[in-house]
């Protein structure tokens, strides 16, 4: 079982910031940004390159999640703005394998990032 399972399941406490029958947003606990949420299918699905087609609307739900999460925190306008990153695999900076999506804000987000 991951550590963002046990967070789904509340064996391991977290900061949530938003909650529904397929999804889970929570703070980051190591944030690379003031603001750094991570939105979580609680689906198990390793990674985005572990996707099935029949995810599709799962996947878009958790788009739809994090634009809402951006918009309860005041950041989802063109002035202030945030970043959405999806890390796949062991280069692409994986350290959970467990499908999640970091939205970054709360400072001048660089390009390229890393």
């Amino acid at each position: 079982m991951t550590l963002f399972e046990k967070i789904v399941a509340r064996e391991i406490p977290a900061d949530i910031v938003h909650e529904d029958e397929e999804s889970l947003a929570f703070r980051d606990i190591a944030p690379q940004a003031p603001i750094h949420i991570l939105v979580i299918p609680k689906k198990p699905i390793p990674r985005i390159g572990e996707a099935e087609a029949t995810d599709a609307a799962l996947l878009g739900h958790l788009l739809l999640v994090a634009r809402k999460v951006a918009a309860d925190l005041g950041i989802n306008d063109s002035e202030k703005g945030f970043r959405l990153v999806i890390n796949n695999g062991t280069d692409g900076g994986e350290a959970v394998p467990h499908l999640h999506i970091h939205l970054l804000a709360g400072r001048s987000l660089h390009w390229p990032p890393g």
